[in-house]
C-alpha cells in the first residue's frame, strides 16, 4: 500500500509539472509575438516632394499652401499718447468708423490750461513794463531837447545832461528786456498750447476702431503701451476696406510661387469655404517665421517670404483671424519662358 501511494503521488507530480511548462511556453510566445506587434512602424520613407493642393481650387493645376492672418490694408496701428496723465474721456468704441483728425481719447489738460495762464500773465506783465520803458525814454528825450534849446551853456551842469542821456539808455534798455520777456512768455504760451492739442488724441487716418483697451480715469503714459511690464496698446485702428491676407510662403517654395496670381484662401476650420483674393505685392524681405501668437520669442528655424493679397469686400474675415491659403505654382513652361526673357534681359 505504501508503495502505490507513492507512485500515485509521483504521476500527481508530473502531470502538474508539465502542465505549468506547457503554461510558461505559451505566455512566453504571447508576450514575444506582442512586442513584436508593438514595435514603432521604423520603415523609411519618401518625402512628400510637393506641398498640399487646394482640392479644385486651380482645376488640378498645381499650387502652393502657406498659413496666413487677415490684417487690415494700412496694417494696425496701435494708438498712444506722447504726454501722461488721466484719461478725461473715450470718444470711440470698437466697431466704430472714424475719420482723420476725428478725437479718439483726451487726457487731463488742467496743468496745461494753468501753464497757459501763467504765460498770458507774464505776456501781460512784461506789455507794461514796456509801456512804462517807453514813456520813460519819452519823457528822457524832451528832457534833453530842451538843454539843446538853451544856447547859454552855463545854465544848466553838464551832469544834468549826463543824467537825461543815462535814463534814454535805461529806458532802451528796459524796452529789449520787456520785449525779451514777452518774447520768452509767447514762446511758453505756443509750447503750452501745442501740448493741449496733443492731450487730445486723434485719428491719424481713416480707419475702423478695432480695440480700446482704455476707460476713463486711467493713467496713461507716453507711448502706445500698457504701463506695468504690459504690452497692450491703448488702442488700435485699421482701414478695413479693404481686408488683407498676409501669407507666409516656405523659403523652400518660393521659387514655385506664380508671382502676381490670385490665391484662394479658406478660414481656418472651414476648408469648404473658399475665397479668391487679388495679389497686392510680396514684401522684399524674406523673414524668420513667427508663431501666430504675436510673441517674437517664439520662432522656429525655418524662414518665409510673405505675400500681400486683398480679400473681396464682404468676405466674411475678421483683423487677426487665421487662414489657409493656396496660390497658384508655376508650371514647368512657365518657369523656362521666365528664365528665357530674364536672359535676354
Amino acid at each position: 500500500m505504501a508503495t502505490g501511494s507513492i507512485l500515485q503521488r509521483l504521476r500527481n507530480f508530473s502531470s502538474t509539472g508539465t502542465i505549468l511548462s506547457v503554461l510558461a511556453i505559451i505566455a512566453i510566445i504571447v508576450a514575444a509575438i506582442m512586442v513584436i506587434t508593438g514595435q514603432p512602424d521604423r520603415k523609411l520613407r519618401q518625402t512628400q516632394a510637393t506641398p498640399p493642393e487646394a482640392s479644385g481650387a486651380f482645376n488640378g493645376a498645381p499650387s502652393v499652401a502657406g498659413a496666413g492672418v487677415v490684417e487690415p490694408s494700412s496694417e494696425i496701428i496701435s494708438i498712444g499718447t506722447s504726454l501722461p496723465g488721466l484719461v478725461m474721456r473715450v470718444d470711440v468704441t470698437p466697431g466704430q468708423q472714424v475719420t482723420r483728425g476725428d478725437p479718439l481719447f483726451a487726457v487731463d489738460d488742467r496743468d496745461i490750461r494753468a501753464r497757459i495762464t501763467e504765460a498770458n500773465a507774464s505776456i501781460t506783465r512784461a506789455r507794461s513794463a514796456r509801456t512804462a520803458a517807453e514813456a520813460a525814454l519819452t519823457t528822457a528825450r524832451q528832457q534833453l531837447a530842451l538843454y539843446d534849446g538853451i544856447e547859454d551853456s552855463r545854465a544848466f551842469s553838464k551832469s544834468e545832461i549826463i543824467d537825461r542821456q543815462g535814463a534814454m539808455r535805461n529806458a532802451r534798455a528796459q524796452i529789449k528786456q520787456a520785449n525779451a520777456e514777452i518774447r520768452a512768455a509767447q514762446a511758453a504760451r505756443a509750447s503750452a498750447q501745442t501740448d493741449l492739442s496733443r492731450l487730445t488724441v486723434r485719428a491719424p487716418i481713416s480707419a475702423e476702431v478695432l480695440n480700446v483697451d482704455i476707460r476713463p480715469g486711467e493713467y496713461v503714459n507716453p507711448g502706445g503701451m500698457q504701463g506695468n511690464g504690459g504690452n497692450n496698446p491703448y488702442m488700435e485702428i485699421g482701414n478695413t476696406k479693404p481686408l488683407h491676407v498676409r501669407i507666409d510662403i516656405d523659403e523652400n517654395e518660393i521659387s514655385r510661387v506664380a508671382m502676381g496670381s490670385k490665391a484662394i484662401i479658406s478660414p481656418r476650420g472651414n476648408a469648404s469655404k473658399r475665397v479668391e483674393a487679388t495679389f497686392v505685392r510680396a514684401e522684399p524681405l524674406v523673414t524668420p517665421k513667427v508663431s501666430l501668437t504675436n510673441s517674437a520669442s517664439e520662432r522656429v528655424d525655418v524662414r518665409v517670404l510673405q505675400l500681400i493679397y486683398a480679400l473681396p469686400p464682404n468676405s466674411g474675415f475678421f483683423v487677426g483671424q487665421q487662414a489657409d491659403a493656396f496660390v497658384r505654382a508655376e508650371t514647368k513652361g512657365q518657369a523656362k519662358k521666365q528664365n528665357a526673357q530674364k536672359d535676354e534681359k
